[in-house]
């Protein structure tokens, strides 16, 4: 996939690579090995003969904060651009932004995502048109490395949450009570939150969301269980204890063992963890 944004803008992982004369390069990879082998492999941008061609390089990848630090250590290093590569705010050599997005396919499709960016001031100022493009929001938090720290603290979050909302929607419908009723409540009251507002995970209480497609599409849970182990993996470096997020890993690995395989949402932690019933009306007004 190639975008026009003042140059060429190719993306590796959501589309193809794009042709050579690219300005910039966002990523979007499964993981810190993906990452790695993308930019520092054998075939990996940083090995391009003849110098590296786009001057601008975002990942919005959800990784190791310790790696993409690294990274960016390293490719501050990498002043061999190609002859006619343009610069970003006169430095020598790429420039390279951490951007981890939160939103979902929902967000994404609205182009309403949240940017979480880590790197120099420059650096942010000069992907925030291009991230302008796909979201509502861009937050600079730090050096590189710190939109990573960011969006698992985020996605650590957001699992507790989901989990919580699931674990009470499924106590309430299996005690008589309506879970759409008893969202409606949540909505209006102190419990009310993006995971039963925006996203239920009750089959029937919302439209267009993964749970009223048998939880198809959405956020898969193994990337959830891939996020909740790389915030284990802060805490245990922060020496920083984790205990809600030591359970939520375990109870998405039970929806991943429960599934078979299959990729799920991770909403599904109501029907594979709490065998939630499913709401026989839906939200008034939808």
């Amino acid at each position: 996939m190639v975008l026009d944004m003042q140059g060429t803008i190719g993306f590796i992982g959501v589309g193809n690579m794009g042709a050579p004369s690219v300005t910039a390069i966002m990523s979007m990879l499964p993981s810190t090995d993906h990452v790695a082998d993308a930019y520092e492999g054998p075939q990996g941008l940083l090995k391009a003969a003849g110098g590296l061609q786009p001057s601008l390089l975002i990942d919005s990848s959800t990784i190791l904060p310790t790696y993409t630090a690294e990274l960016a250590a390293r490719i501050a290093t990498y002043s061999m651009l190609a002859p006619g590569a343009r610069k970003v705010a006169g430095a020598p050599g790429p420039v390279f932004v951490d951007a981890p997005v939160s939103g979902g396919v929902i967000g994404a499709v609205a182009g309403t995502l949240t940017f979480m960016c880590g790197g120099s001031a420059a650096g942010v100022r000069a992907a925030k048109p291009l991230l302008q493009l796909m979201g509502k929001a861009v937050e600079h938090l730090g050096d590189p490395g710190a939109g990573q720290v960011a969006k698992i603290c985020n996605n650590l979050a957001m699992a507790i949450q989901m989990a919580a909302v699931s674990e009470a929607l499924a106590l309430g419908a299996a005690m008589g009570l309506d879970p759409a009723a008893l969202t409606q409540v949540f909505n209006s009251s102190s419990a009310r939150c993006w995971s039963s507002q925006v996203y239920n995970p009750v089959p029937g209480v919302l439209p267009d969301v993964p749970s009223a497609h048998d939880y198809r599409g959405g956020f898969n849970a193994g990337f959830m269980s891939k996020d909740l182990r790389l915030a284990l993996q802060l805490a245990g470096s922060a020496k920083q204890p984790l205990p809600m997020g030591e359970r939520a890993a375990q109870l998405y690995q039970q929806v991943l063992d429960a599934s078979g395989g299959e990729p799920v949402d991770f909403g599904a932690i109501y029907k594979f963890v709490y065998n939630g019933r499913p709401s026989n009306g839906g939200l008034k007004g939808n």
